[in-house]
């Protein structure tokens, strides 16, 4: 769900909004203070849990993991730069005769062109499906005529299509290769395009690991007018040498960019024994209600085995870790 763009200059769409109003709510502040979960920040915690939509990336090595999701599982299915969009949708049909609900990416930069964005719609409207999730995709050239997410949301004014929810991404902790400013007025348009089309929304973060710089973010988003819901964007329980092997199947180049806008991540995911989230979602569970903070986006890279273990183990009490 990362986007990506080729320099960090001011996108073309961008001057038409520079005059949006912004609007203005009472500040927030985040306690620095850490201290155990309260009754009602248990009951949050649980919520989040309870709402995680489970990403995965299209590969064949994932068949073998497809039998550990929940039942009716919500699910996000990437639109990988190594593969095709029929590659994502391709997944999505298949999530569907299996009883789940998944919602494909729609990666603005792999779209050929307006009868290739048609046949997308038509095939998602076909499955029955009315919700796709938005990144701009990361390609170095775009395919097509849409260089950005909110270029494809405009495109969409003028296309056939049953769609009644898309998400969009975002970046609490930034972005190596776009200012925050372009971030974040970049969010902001696209919740107007979405208002205008008549279309519900929510915005997924990017992965994140610092619970103190998503509250501020976010507070400060919904300090400037930020209406739509949040899913929290998080690392599964994920194995090393399974991340290492995920990335190596992606390509080098899709391995090099994330590598190039994501060391810290990196870093974190690939210490011993794995990565356990439960200390982030703790943290953020207090701040849940109050910032409108939906439920989790939950990176599995294919680990569902392991990763629905720790979601489980978190639900029952304990941190769920498998390593």
């Amino acid at each position: 769900m990362f986007t990506f763009l080729t320099s960090d200059r001011t996108p073309s769409w961008l001057n038409a909004w520079r005059t949006l109003p912004a609007k203005s709510s009472a500040g927030r502040r985040m306690s620095s203070r850490r201290r155990p979960l309260a009754k009602r920040d248990g009951a949050e915690r649980r919520r989040l849990l309870d709402h995680a939509q489970w990403e995965l990336i299209p590969l064949r090595s994932l068949a073998e993991q497809l039998p550990h999701l929940p039942a009716s599982s919500a699910v996000s299915v990437t639109a990988s730069a190594s593969k095709t969009l029929e590659d994502t949708l391709d997944l999505t049909a298949e999530l569907c005769a299996l009883g789940h609900r998944p919602v494909p990416h729609v990666a603005a930069r792999m779209v050929a062109s307006r009868d290739h964005l048609e046949e997308l719609l038509g095939r998602i409207e076909s499955m029955g499906l009315n919700e796709i999730f938005l990144v701009g995709g990361d390609v170095t050239s775009p395919a097509g005529p849409f260089d950005s997410a909110v270029g494809l949301l405009e495109a969409l004014r003028e296309v056939s299509h049953s769609l009644l929810h898309i998400g969009v991404t975002s970046y609490p902790e930034g972005h190596a290769l776009i200012t925050d400013a372009v971030l974040h007025e970049a969010l902001h348009v696209k919740q107007v395009l979405l208002a205008e089309a008549g279309i519900e929304g929510h915005a997924a973060t990017q992965m994140c690991f610092h619970p103190k710089a998503i509250v501020q973010w976010l507070a400060a988003e919904r300090d400037s007018g930020l209406t739509l819901p949040v899913h929290l964007g998080i690392p599964g329980a994920v194995d090393p040498a399974r991340l290492l092997r995920i990335g190596s199947r992606l390509g080098v180049g899709a391995s090099l960019r994330y590598l190039r806008k994501n060391t810290g991540a990196v870093t974190r995911l690939l210490r011993p024994g794995g990565y356990d989230p439960s200390e982030l979602v703790d943290q953020v569970a207090p701040h849940a209600e109050r910032l409108d903070i939906a439920g989790l986006h939950v990176f599995t890279f294919n680990a569902i085995a392991d990763t629905v273990a720790w979601r489980d183990g978190a639900l029952a009490g304990g941190s769920g870790h498998s390593s």
